[in-house]
Formats: C-alpha cells, sequence, structure tokens
C-alpha cells in the first residue's frame, strides 16, 4: 500500500491555489480546489454557501480529496508518481476521465472504471515502462483538455500543470 497521499497533496494544493469563482468555470465557486457542490455533498448540506466553502477546514479539504479522489483512482495501488499524475487529473476533470486516461495509455477498455484488469495493466508497468506511461499520460490528459470549449480561457495555466506535474511525478518516480 502506497502512503503518498499528503505528499501528493501538498503538490496538487500549489495549482489549485485559494478562492476562485471564475464565471466561465463549469465547476462554479471553488476553494482550494473544492467546488461548493462537493463541498455540501461531503458535509450533507445542501444550505451551504460560499462563504462557508471559503472557510472550510485543513480536515475537511484532506477527508474531500482522500474519499472522492485519491481512493476513487485507487492511488494507493499505484506506483509513486503514477499515483500523483492521476490522482491531480482527477481533481481538475473528474476521477472518471482520470481512469479512462489511464486505461488508453495502458491498453485497456476506457470505460471509467478501474478494475482488476486495469490494475493488472497498470502493474505491468515498471521502470523505463513507468516513465513512460507518466508521459504518455500527460499527452493524452493535454489533448482531452486543448478538446474543452474552455480551453480558450483556461488553457494556459492546464498546459503549465500538466507540464509540472509530469516533472514532479517522474521525479518521485525515481
Amino acid at each position: 500500500m502506497n502512503s503518498n497521499f499528503q505528499q501528493c497533496l501538498q503538490h496538487l494544493l500549489v495549482h489549485e491555489g485559494g478562492w476562485s469563482d471564475h464565471p466561465s468555470d463549469p465547476g462554479g465557486a471553488t476553494m482550494k480546489g473544492v467546488t461548493l457542490q462537493v463541498f455540501r455533498e461531503f458535509k450533507r448540506n445542501p444550505h451551504l454557501d460560499k462563504e462557508e466553502l471559503r472557510n472550510i477546514s485543513d480536515e475537511d479539504l484532506a477527508a474531500i480529496y482522500k474519499k472522492r479522489y485519491w481512493d476513487a483512482v485507487r492511488a494507493d495501488e499505484l506506483l509513486p508518481g503514477i499515483d500523483y499524475t492521476v490522482f491531480d487529473c482527477a481533481v481538475n476533470s473528474g476521477p472518471g476521465r482520470a481512469i479512462k486516461i489511464l486505461q488508453a495509455c495502458v491498453g485497456t477498455t476506457p470505460d471509467g472504471g478501474f478494475g482488476s484488469v486495469t490494475m493488472a495493466a497498470v502493474a505491468q508497468f515498471r521502470g523505463e515502462a513507468a516513465k513512460q506511461l507518466i508521459k504518455d499520460y500527460a499527452t493524452e490528459r493535454l489533448e482531452f483538455l486543448q478538446a474543452l470549449k474552455t480551453f480558450s480561457v483556461f488553457g494556459r495555466g492546464w498546459e503549465r500543470r500538466v507540464k509540472e506535474v509530469e516533472k514532479t511525478s517522474l521525479e518521485m518516480l525515481g
């Protein structure tokens, strides 16, 4: 079992920043990458407002990221570096999309479900192959982002993020 969650979360938070409520962002208001909708679901309170989101505790933030994204992409079962690559994409584009990109890179059917077939395929990537998987993932992820209608607004930041995640992931892999 991998124990990189805290390290990966710290890297991720560099990219997620603080408060944002950009009119072009389909996720709406976010604090450190957590949307108001996700926060309401986590707290099981549909009446929480933007100000309460702005004041999200570090404990709630970590719990949301762990349960909704890290665990959803089975990151504890991935090699260091690959875990961060997939986790960061899950936060940025959703766990289903992150898994589909991983599946495309390892040659399994990209259905967004992370079952035993996908895990067996991922487990084959060690050493240089794992490095190439991280590079291929970054390429596939960027191609997905470039196809989004909001790329003209957020594209430069996404490109920078993908490149930095790739670099950090390769360093984590060793």
